[in-house]
């Protein structure tokens, strides 16, 4: 596809995640350009994500060995989540999603033969056996649980810090996303819950899942934490929570959710 007009880049660092963006004082955005080269930057592999208001949008990676931009830096996700316009950080996420497939996507898992583009799905092919590889999407349910007005939370091995979150597993073949929220739960935290009920859901492109948020409640046991992804867990009373994840997650919107709805039931209504 021929570029002469100014497009959204979403170019990322090869191999560690890092999304370049141009620092504009208390925000950042991506390069508005109408290719990399125009910038000095080459790129490795690029593909086009579609549009934007009208303006064509592309991910590519990019070496970090050239010189930068004025004012740009490469920055994680996460560290931007806020600072970058909500519909350019979706198609960051989106873009990750899609470049780190494209890379794992490179040989057929059938024949063993280098893939190559398909003409006619956003997929790639195998031009010896015919075998399509679309673009992976790996579910996993993300649960708060309540009872007695407090939230139960988990502090997992994965964890370099002590954030405490709500639980999280991937769903398994042959289960029912419910199926999986009461398998995680039991097997996490020994307990078992009843009311499930869809929360919402999220991208999370680390590197291809779907979390899919739901509520509980608390139906009978006592906690017995799966010492290998569990480290310590608890209720805890939404005034007086541990250290939890940032906004960028649907984790942390599960919790503000409970925490939100627990001060509208103790505010007394008006007269």
């Amino acid at each position: 596809m021929e570029k002469t007009n100014p497009a959204w880049w979403f170019l990322f660092a090869a191999h560690n995640h890092k999304i370049l963006v141009l620092e504009e004082s208390a925000s950042v955005s991506v390069p508005l350009i109408v290719d990399p080269p125009s910038i000095g930057l080459s790129t490795i592999r690029e593909q086009h994500l579609g549009t934007l208001a009208g303006v064509d949008c592309y991910c590519a990676e990019v070496s970090e060995k050239n010189p930068l931009p004025p004012k740009s830096v490469f920055s994680g996700l996460r560290e931007i989540h806020g600072l970058l316009p909500e519909p350019l950080f979706a198609i960051a996420m989106k873009a990750l999603h899609l470049l780190d497939w494209d890379e794992t996507a490179r040989y057929c898992g059938c024949c063993g033969r280098e893939t190559v583009p398909a003409r006619e799905a956003h997929a790639r092919e195998c031009p010896v056996c015919g075998m399509m590889v679309f673009p992976r999407i790996s579910p996993a349910v993300i649960v708060l649980v309540e009872k007695d007005g407090q939230v139960l939370l988990a502090r997992g091995t994965r964890f370099k810090t002590e954030i405490f979150s709500v639980l999280a597993g991937f769903v398994e073949p042959g289960e029912t996303l419910e199926d999986a929220v009461h398998r995680e739960i039991e097997e996490e935290v020994g307990i078992k819950v009843r009311d499930v009920r869809y929360f919402g859901s999220q991208p999370w492109p680390f590197p291809d899942s779907l979390m899919i948020g739901f509520t509980a409640k608390y139906a009978g046991g006592e906690l017995k934490i799966d010492r290998t992804e569990i480290v310590e867990a608890g209720w805890f009373h939404p005034e007086k929570l541990p250290n939890i994840p940032g906004t960028v997650s649907i984790a942390r919107r599960l919790i503000d959710w409970f925490v939100e709805s627990k001060r509208q039931e103790d505010t007394p209504p008006g007269p």
